[in-house]
């Protein structure tokens, strides 16, 4: 039998174990209310906020959300700067918050970019909430699907230099352990908020077999409510991942 694109079959149930999330629309609810961008991105903090809490209250145990893509360092060198404060700043506010709420932290993605104080700040976060578990809450930053992909290639590569000379050797279970999100299982459902249609270079290689969900809801309006209507839609879907009504159904 040939080897299956999917690495294993997860168990399915009502509520995803792996929530993935672009937050989109920030900017465009601003400008819709005649605010400058800056207000959106603020205003959407507290949306991740809402989110967070919601999510660990309805069971999810990973929570993934797109923060700053690579790509988004082309945008005007006044909203990259607010939005690096505003990082910094909910770090400092909110990784306390985090803790006592039970979530572990973690921030993927090439954070070499990032000034010096910014990425004391992450790890410190991160060893701060080490030791929770009841939601993981990963946020990506200068992130990007296909630069993982590349890093993971050269960790590879790095760790077994012989696969150079061998590339048939290599398999998906190697390379998707050096991915920046190993630790954690394939997201189940993907929420883009601000109704475009698109993963932008998001979890590329893990979206293989993700549930799709696009809201027209801009970020900042996002909420508990929004979070019920995606999980709605997600009881409707029929994960097959190759296999027939029939096998799935005999499955339940």
């Amino acid at each position: 039998m040939p080897n299956s694109s999917t690495l294993s079959v997860p168990a399915c149930t009502d509520t995803p174990r792996h929530l993935a999330i672009i937050m989109d629309g920030n900017g465009r609810w601003a400008t819709k209310r005649f605010l400058p961008r800056t207000a959106g991105h603020m205003r959407g903090v507290q949306a991740v906020r809402r989110v967070v809490e919601a999510c660990g209250r309805r069971g999810v145990e990973y929570l993934t959300l797109f923060a700053f893509s690579s790509e988004n360092w082309r945008r005007p060198k006044e909203e990259v700067s607010l939005l690096m404060r505003l990082f910094m700043q909910t770090l400092e506010k909110q990784v306390g918050k985090l803790e006592e709420q039970g979530v572990r932290l973690r921030i993927v993605g090439d954070l070499s970019p990032f000034e010096p104080r910014l990425q004391a700040l992450i790890r410190a976060a991160e060893e701060r909430t080490a030791h929770n578990s009841t939601l993981n809450l990963t946020i990506a930053a200068n992130y990007g699907g296909r630069w993982d992909i590349l890093q993971a290639m050269r960790k590879l590569l790095a760790a077994q230099p012989g696969l150079a000379s061998q590339p048939d050797a290599i398999d998906e279970a190697q390379l998707a352990q050096y991915l920046s999100m190993a630790y954690a299982p394939e997201p189940d459902l993907f929420i883009r908020t601000g109704g475009e249609q698109r993963i932008s270079n998001f979890l590329i290689w893990q979206l293989a077999y993700t549930e799709l969900y696009f809201s027209d809801d801009y970020w900042p309006d996002f909420g508990a409510k929004n979070i019920d209507a995606a999980f709605e839609w997600y009881r409707t879907r029929e994960r097959r991942f190759g296999r027939t009504s029939a096998q799935v159904a005999s499955q339940t």
